[in-house]
């Protein structure tokens, strides 16, 4: 009896040591990944079509959108006054031109991730909740954050300020962020 008992502790021991690790989670490194990344999320080129009303902003300044613009029913605009009207998929030549990049568009208006006004830690809660981020997992708002329309704020055109980090470095503090459980600052 002792050999059996022995033998299976012996198995149960080995199967464990074959097994990898679960990779931990770090809390404490998420959140400081995230805190990296803030000011840019907080930078004009993302946060003027995250703001808050029913239009997008313009300039570093951010002031309202010219022409009236508004989100309309699917993030698109209204009426005539489309984003893809003037807001082609790149950058138009020269300064106070349209800028441009694939798949311009504010947010949906069901989820339009309005991310002016909220603390460090609410910008973290609303990115990983699907109700409010467009239906995406964390793996899936990684993502999001490398596509065309968000890498454009590294390359605005003439007379815009970039974002306040390299790319590559903000990208890698995103997954970092996300690899470590997506934890949100305090």
């Amino acid at each position: 009896m002792r050999a059996v008992v022995l033998g299976t502790l012996i198995a149960g021991v080995m199967t464990c040591e074959l097994v990898p690790p679960a990779l931990a989670q770090d809390d404490k490194a998420a959140a400081a990944a995230f805190s990296t990344i803030v000011p840019v999320l907080r930078h004009p080129r993302c946060i003027n079509c995250h703001s808050i009303g029913d239009f997008p902003r313009e300039g570093d300044d951010r002031r309202p959108h010219t022409m009236q613009v508004r989100r309309g029913p699917d993030g698109n605009g209204v009426n005539a006054v489309k984003c893809s009207s003037c807001h082609q998929d790149r950058n138009l030549a020269g300064q106070h031109t349209p800028p441009g990049a694939p798949g311009w568009h504010l947010p949906d208006p069901r989820t339009p991730m309005i991310w002016e006004g909220r603390s460090e830690r609410e910008l973290c809660e609303l990115l990983k909740d699907p109700n409010q981020n467009g239906h995406r997992t964390v793996q899936q708002v990684v993502e999001h954050m490398g596509n065309p329309l968000v890498l454009w704020g590294w390359s605005p055109g003439a007379g815009r300020t970039p974002v306040p980090m390299p790319r590559d470095e903000f990208l890698s503090k995103v997954r970092e962020w996300a690899s470590n459980g997506a934890a949100c600052p305090a």
